[in-house]
């Protein structure tokens, strides 16, 4: 644990108290794709399943039990609760173009091959992508609120801090994770744009608009 890692998780919880309060409040899940809920909900359950069977520390289990309930009730409020809400029309990334190919790139390179090592890749892989489907949408309707924004913002930031916690694991422990680092890096990239207009537009109280 260094203060890098900390702040990323913290980052990532706090992208998640966001989204769920956003859909709570304005018992609505407009503006939210349902798409990226459910790659995330895959990646967390995937990479997860040690869970069950390797302890690693009391803050470790309880962040891992978050992310996973987490993405269920965050689904369970998009595809249930609020499912009137949900924007099928704007919803309409192909995720079968994601899935495929992170599969097989989880079979080629991975730690291991073995069950538990092939799907801690193909979350690694398919978390790198997952929010394609969001941004997407926001391109198609042409906008997005503030509160999705920073929803957003802090799930970029979440990735950001953790490519500063492995540059800090390399250079004080010798540790280093190719997969996850190339995953991180790629991740980061395609949030890129979004900074850029959150930091000009969202934080001077404009609307964000990404282009079609």
């Amino acid at each position: 644990m260094n203060i890098f890692r900390l702040l990323g998780d913290l980052s990532h919880l706090l992208a998640i108290v966001i989204l769920l309060l956003k859909i709570w409040k304005s018992r609505s899940c407009a503006g939210i794709s349902g798409k990226s809920q459910f790659l995330f909900a895959l990646v967390y359950t995937t990479r997860y399943l040690d869970l069950l069977t390797n302890y690693v520390s009391l803050y470790n289990s309880f962040m891992k039990v978050i992310f996973i309930a987490a993405s269920y009730g965050t689904l369970y409020l998009m595809y249930v609760k609020f499912r009137a809400t949900y924007d099928r029309n704007h919803d309409t990334f192909r995720v079968e173009l994601l899935l495929i190919p992170v599969a097989a790139l989880a079979l080629l390179f991975n730690h291991e091959f073995s069950v538990m090592e092939v799907l801690w890749a193909f979350s690694i892989y398919l978390e790198a992508v997952a929010i394609l489907p969001q941004l997407f949408m926001v391109s198609k309707t042409g906008e997005a609120e503030s509160i999705t924004s920073h929803y957003l913002f802090a799930l970029g930031s979440y990735r950001a801090l953790y490519i500063l916690n492995w540059i800090y694991r390399y250079y004080g422990e010798s540790f280093q994770d190719w997969i996850a680092v190339v995953a991180g890096i790629v991740q980061t990239i395609l949030y890129c744009d979004f900074f850029y207009l959150y930091i000009t537009k969202v934080l001077k109280g404009k609307k964000l608009q990404l282009p079609a």
